[in-house]
């Protein structure tokens, strides 16, 4: 493969770097070297997908995946690379077999997804479809004890609406501008539904009502779609309460994300009175005996000795859902974390500050491994009550958007880092990556950190495939990985990192968010 050029100038250096930061340009371009040239990114991120599997928090794949990260820091040097309990999680589940097909008004195999943490059908059964439709509750009267064995259809007025936009998409120089010039405005007070349509709202319950019959009166299944789920592309997560036996000791219902053009096939024929059988052959295990989890931890150690006992972590979560490898999300994330200590390493880099990698568990069921370690030892983010080493912490990095490459930077709000992460960025504008902008991004890692006045953050990436095709979806595995976006992403984040360890101070702070009124 031909060798990437990498230069800086030192007009370049001067001019800009030496006005407020110490940037060692020398160590940023042997970072750019290392990550560029010689990156095992796609050998790390092979070994968290097709070798580990799906990785749902506590499953087999999920331990494989960490034992193998705790197995390669250790051969890196990394100072104790281990995994570190965070709380109660409940049980691990895994997928077996799956097998749905019609076979009745003719065969057709159905593309389709058992739901994690849902029972198995314990053999082969043939069921027949009843199509559910409801307006209000008062409806589902009519279906009383009508859907014992059978596999529940709820109706929807749904059609399959073309996209004429590409799956994949960078971002244009326009839509950086003006992300960069967003000015956040305070969020609006909480207040009941905010946000949720009535009709999406009386829909949710409806769908809970349904599920709640289907469930005391033994149907087989349930059969839920995702609108954007088409071409073959079936989106499926799980209900995430539900990781233990029920009061009977039985599990939950059943339920399957079904492909929408099956789905509305399925629901045509059963509203026209066609009678619709599937043969149906899931079978699933609930793993371990053991509800705690635990997420992945490693450091290279400070060298200073007044800065050596602070600390900049980096990390992103190593769980995924099941029905695909997790590549996007978030193996991609996992690895270029995993990838950036590497190079650190590889250059025998003695930080000021310690640098600490963690990959969480549980962040697809809300966080819950990196708010579990962050109220463990920092803090609780429903009281604000702070222990000592929250103090120590300059700031937390984190990766989980995708395969696309990092265009910049959210900043959460907080304008002090501004200046200081856009001269960090101007080493790697040529590699589009050059965007800062106050505003903020949620629903990953980093929200853990900043909701205890730590500096978190999220790089901008481009979303390629994301939301439209990958995202905890069958289609997210390996072959949807951009192996030079990785390269490039590692090599940003280790030389952010590296920044922020070798600085004076540590990076400046928002004030604190204030005390919430209720806990979640």
């Amino acid at each position: 493969m031909k060798k990437l050029c990498l230069f800086v100038s030192a007009f370049f250096t001067l001019s800009v770097f030496a006005q407020q930061e110490k940037i060692d340009v020398e160590t940023i371009n042997k970072i750019k070297n290392e990550g560029l040239n010689n990156s095992r990114i796609m050998e790390i991120a092979f070994q968290l997908t097709d070798v580990s599997g799906p990785r749902l928090t506590n499953s087999p794949g999920w331990f494989r995946a960490a034992t193998y990260s705790v197995t390669q820091l250790k051969k890196w040097g990394v100072d104790n690379a281990s995994l570190d309990e965070w709380g109660d999680f409940g049980l691990g589940w895994e997928l077996k077999k799956s097998y749905v097909a019609m076979s009745v008004p003719y065969y057709k195999p159905i593309t389709a997804y058992p739901k994690t943490w849902t029972k198995s059908t314990n053999g082969l059964v043939s069921a027949e479809v009843v199509l559910v439709n409801v307006k209000d509750s008062t409806d589902l009267v009519k279906y009383k004890g009508k859907l014992a064995g059978k596999i529940v259809l709820l109706y929807r007025n749904d059609t399959l609406k073309q996209s004429f936009r590409p799956d994949a998409s960078r971002y244009t120089d326009s839509q950086l501008d003006s992300l960069a010039n967003i000015i956040p405005k305070p969020a609006p007070a909480p207040s009941p539904g905010r946000g949720i349509s009535r009709d999406l709202i009386l829909l949710q319950r409806l769908n809970t009502l349904t599920k709640q019959m289907a469930e005391e009166e033994g149907a087989v299944a349930l059969l839920t779609r995702d609108l954007r789920g088409h071409d073959g592309t079936v989106f499926v997560q799980g209900p995430t309460g539900l990781r233990q036996p029920l009061a009977d000791g039985n599990y939950a219902l059943l339920e399957l994300s079904v492909g929408l053009e099956d789905y509305l096939m399925i629901t045509r024929l059963v509203k026209e009175g066609y009678p619709v059988k599937l043969d149906l052959d899931v079978q699933s295990q609930f793993t371990g005996n053991n509800t705690k989890a635990y997420n992945v931890i490693g450091e290279i150690k400070g060298t200073d000795p007044k800065l050596k006992d602070e600390v900049v972590m980096l990390g992103a979560h190593l769980d995924s859902w099941h029905s695909s490898t997790g590549a996007t999300d978030n193996a991609a994330g996992s690895a270029v974390m995993l990838e950036a200590i590497r190079i650190l390493k590889a250059l025998n880099i003695k930080p000021r500050r310690t640098i600490r990698i963690a990959l969480w568990s549980g962040e697809e069921q809300g966080l819950r491994g990196s708010r579990g370690y962050v109220k463990k030892y920092f803090g609780d983010r429903a009281t604000l009550q702070l222990k000592p080493e929250q103090a120590n912490i300059s700031a937390y990095y984190n990766i989980d958007n995708g395969t696309g490459k990092i265009r910049g930077v959210y900043l959460q709000g907080n304008e002090k880092v501004k200046d200081i992460f856009a001269q960090w960025l101007q080493p790697f504008n040529d590699m589009g990556a050059k965007t800062v902008t106050l505003s903020g991004t949620g629903s990953t890692d980093h929200v853990s950190f900043d909701e205890v006045g730590i500096p978190g953050f999220q790089f901008i990436q481009d979303q390629i495939e994301y939301f439209t095709r990958t995202h905890h979806s069958n289609m997210d595995s390996y072959d949807h990985l951009i192996a030079d976006d990785l390269k490039q992403m590692a090599t940003i984040v280790a030389a952010f990192v590296y920044n922020t360890a070798q600085r004076d101070e540590k990076l400046p702070r928002k004030e604190l968010p204030k005390v919430k009124t209720t806990s979640n």
